[in-house]
């Protein structure tokens, strides 16, 4: 499949522009090198009409009222779906099946208990204290509680 291209055409001298194809949706005109080439901005007041991003996951159109995660609509989810089967597309990248939802399932369960201990984190806390800070201080301790389930490898690579 050949390239595509835009011209755009200032004062006598013709450019061409890459046209990004979407999966869904509109395709786009990269403007990247717009500027380095020509010294010229492109003006869109509100961002009417550029795509910020480029993304393999999600697909929005405001105008028409889609909002798509993974091919799945945003609304079917939210009225068709609970907390885990949503969880496990956040997770794996598509909605769980029977038996997956069943291994999914037993496995939160099994790592919904909390250890003792993360009472002292609670404890250690002002009373006056944000809610937020203390919902981040005991989130963020519970990786050194069960790090048993957690592979530093492919964090570090996810982060990084």
């Amino acid at each position: 499949m050949s390239e595509e291209f835009a011209e755009l055409k200032i004062n006598n001298e013709t450019y061409k522009l890459p046209i990004k194809k979407a999966s869904i949706g509109p395709s786009v005109i990269d403007v990247s090198k717009l500027y380095p080439t020509t010294g010229y901005f492109t003006y869109d007041p509100g961002f009417m009409s550029t795509a910020s991003c480029t993304s393999a996951i999600t697909f929005i159109d405001g105008d028409e009222g889609v909002l798509r995660h993974r091919g799945y609509d945003i609304k079917d989810l939210a009225n068709n779906k609970n907390f885990l089967e949503v969880s496990y597309l956040l997770l794996n990248g598509d909605l769980p099946n029977k038996n997956e939802y069943s291994e999914f399932k037993d496995k939160i369960s099994y790592h919904s208990l909390l250890n003792e201990q993360i009472r002292n984190i609670f404890g250690a806390f002002r009373h006056s204290a944000h809610p937020m800070a203390v919902m981040l201080s005991v989130v963020g301790s519970l990786s050194a509680f069960y790090h048993d389930s957690i592979d530093m490898n492919s964090v570090v690579r996810q982060v990084f």
